[in-house]
């Protein structure tokens, strides 16, 4: 998209998770896309004179078609430039596309970018911030490190294997993390996403990644996730599951002690 005008913005179901603006089409149609960027699981589309915030929902999918390709049923926006076609597809419609002008003021300060936390690999996200950022928080540390505010991109899976890797029990009690273990701990989430990146991503069973394809396969090398019962690899002890706000976590009771 950079670099090319945007001939049409075309919306075909306004009805999402927050709707469509009726009139971002007369918005940025005709407009050059000069960037596009990401902010935790926000994709921004820039223009000079504002921002598109799109949001994929637990499963919606933005693809590249050719010109010519046939709509499919959910596929509820597309981005049509003289070289290429994007449509956005999202099934469940808990997906978003909303704009932010720049008469508003900085990106940044956009109420669904406000709040979230720095980047995984941000060089910002040492130990130091983090052991700072933990500071007072009786919550668990699994908690914490789902809320985003601290951290952004690491999610359920994830952090039940970077738990795993630091050998922190996922209850622990996110304030008493010691310097020590927070720098055990950030290390391990940069690992267990570098893995993941690099094995093609872990998520819901109808998701799909750009190319069509799955992204399930770090799944299939995990530590602990939906292996309650099954030995843990490290000491062979029975790993266990408990619920923590809704959510799953597992973790090994020999490895990962309070």
């Amino acid at each position: 998209m950079p670099g090319h005008v945007l001939q049409r913005f075309i919306v075909h179901e306004h009805r999402m998770r927050w709707p469509i603006p009726a009139d971002l089409a007369d918005r940025i149609s005709g407009r050059e896309v000069l960037s596009c960027a990401r902010r935790g699981k926000y994709l921004l589309i820039n223009f000079s004179h504002g921002t598109q915030i799109v949001h994929l929902g637990m499963s919606g999918s933005m693809r590249r078609v050719p010109l010519e390709e046939a709509l499919r049923k959910h596929d509820h926006a597309e981005w049509l430039f003289g070289h290429a076609r994007f449509l956005l597809h999202d099934p469940r419609r808990f997906g978003a596309i909303l704009w932010h002008d720049k008469a508003d003021g900085p990106l940044e300060a956009h109420p669904l970018l406000a709040s979230l936390g720095i980047e995984p690999f941000d060089p910002g996200f040492t130990p130091a911030y983090l052991h700072r950022s933990l500071k007072g928080k009786a919550m668990a540390i699994k908690q914490a490190l789902l809320g985003g505010r601290i951290v952004v991109g690491v999610g359920n899976i994830y952090a039940s294997e970077a738990l795993f890797r630091a050998r922190i029990n996922p209850r622990t009690a996110a304030g008493t993390l010691s310097a020590a273990r927070c720098d055990a701990l950030v290390a391990a989430i940069r690992d267990t996403l570098g893995d993941a990146l690099n094995s093609g991503g872990s998520t819901l069973r109808d998701y799909v990644n750009a190319t069509g394809q799955p992204g399930a396969y770090f799944t299939l090398h995990a530590a602990v996730y939906e292996k309650a019962g099954q030995p843990c690899g490290v000491c062979a002890t029975p790993i266990r599951r408990i619920v923590q706000g809704q959510r799953a976590s597992y973790y090994c009771p020999r490895c990962q002690k309070r």
